[in-house]
């Protein structure tokens, strides 16, 4: 299973940015899907994530109302639009793919290999 996030950059704080994470859409459409992220000297934690229909979803408290997690599995992509940037959502950014197709919150055994968001104040 390969995952590719893209998009990341450097935004100024209030500022856009929309990741976007490509998947072979036949191992992905029946999967839950989420971002994570993980700063410096931080542990990785979930940012949003979305069940296989994309009828259902999770949002970190520290991103409700400012990203939007979403998927198309006809093409396989999973994004995740960031507004309203924010200093402290500097991090890596990882794509991950989960074993169970509505489980939101674990089991993620497939990871991307991260892009790097940059908020500048």
């Amino acid at each position: 299973v390969q995952l590719q996030a893209s998009g990341g950059g450097l935004v100024q704080a209030g500022g856009s940015l929309r990741l976007s994470c490509t998947t072979s859409r036949r191992t992905s459409s029946n999967n839950a899907m989420a971002w994570f992220r993980q700063a410096p000297g931080k542990a990785r934690e979930v940012v949003a994530s979305i069940n296989w229909r994309g009828s259902s979803t999770y949002y970190a408290d520290s991103v409700k109302g400012r990203f939007t997690i979403a998927r198309d599995n006809a093409k396989g992509t999973v994004t995740l639009q960031m507004n309203t940037l924010k200093p402290e959502d500097t991090a890596v950014y990882y794509c991950a793919q989960n074993k169970w197709p509505d489980n939101l919150r674990a089991d993620y055994i497939y990871w991307g290999q991260g892009t790097l968001v940059t908020v500048s104040s």
